[in-house]
């Protein structure tokens, strides 16, 4: 069994689909899904397609990239909105300095601080998006840290090092998509070489980063496992070990998930 930690089902690329995205993924073993919110806004979108579909859960949150469009959603919508069975989690947010046009970093930070303290407040994990920011990131974990313990996962890991090793001794989890498959992602293959087992979570991020042999295509969850056996080779594990163990980070840090899976045995 795998989980897909991290994709956006509400995309248009998966208008019509959904049903054929979900067969496909079992078909690989990968028998459940994440669906992150990128707008908290949408929220009912994501609620939506969790709820006709068992095998997947969902997110409330505001990914950086629509920070200027929901700059002051306050920490306490958000907690009101993790209140349905089916969210588990809290993000994607975080802080993207990649495109010149994206929102201003003051403004980036402070969306990203709101749903810091939502997830603190609530006990649900944060999925955190992190883009040529490492030291920022970096600066902004290390001060809420210091504030109060939270949950969170550095998802779609494609920063330094740094970064990462800081993450793991702050206590988040690393994320790691169809990137790690790539022919030039030798330094992120070591990178996630060095993260502990414990700590570590595959992903898609479909449908972006296809994996290898797939790019070029629109990701899909069931390509999980085409990045599992990469990270797998990465750490000279047998495809089983990587798979049960990402498997079962992924319950410990989404313990709301563990609680249903657990009520509907």
């Amino acid at each position: 069994m795998l989980v897909d930690s991290h994709c956006h089902l509400d995309f248009p690329d998966f208008a019509e689909d959904i049903p054929g995205v979900i067969a496909r993924a079992e078909a690989a073993g990968v028998t459940r899904m994440l669906t992150i919110a990128t707008r908290v806004a949408k929220a009912e979108s994501y609620r939506a397609i969790a709820e006709a579909h068992p095998q997947v859960w969902c997110t409330v949150g505001t990914h950086p990239h629509g920070a200027a469009e929901e700059p002051d959603v306050p920490a306490e919508t958000i907690i009101g909105l993790t209140d349905h069975p089916r969210c588990i989690g809290i993000g994607e947010a975080g802080l993207d300095y990649h495109y010149e046009d994206a929102a201003p970093q003051a403004v980036q930070e402070r969306v990203f601080r709101a749903h810091i303290a939502a997830s603190r407040a609530t006990g649900l994990p944060l999925v955190i998006h992190s883009r040529d920011a490492d030291a920022h990131m970096e600066a902004v974990l290390t001060d809420e840290v210091g504030r109060g313990p939270f949950k969170a996962i550095l998802h779609c890991f494609s920063s330094g090092a740094r970064l990462a090793q800081v993450g793991v001794e702050l206590g988040l989890y690393v994320s790691f998509s169809g990137i790690v498959t790539f022919r030039r992602s030798t330094e992120l293959r070591e990178i996630a070489a060095a993260v502990p087992l414990d700590r570590m979570l595959v992903e898609t991020d479909a449908p972006f980063l296809a994996p290898e042999p797939h790019r070029g295509r629109r990701c899909e969850p069931a390509y999980t496992a085409d990045t599992a056996r990469v990270l797998a080779k990465t750490l000279d594990l047998p495809f089983e070990t990587l798979a049960t163990q990402t498997t079962d980070n992924f319950f410990t840090l989404f313990d709301k998930a563990a609680a249903l899976e657990g009520s509907a045995v």
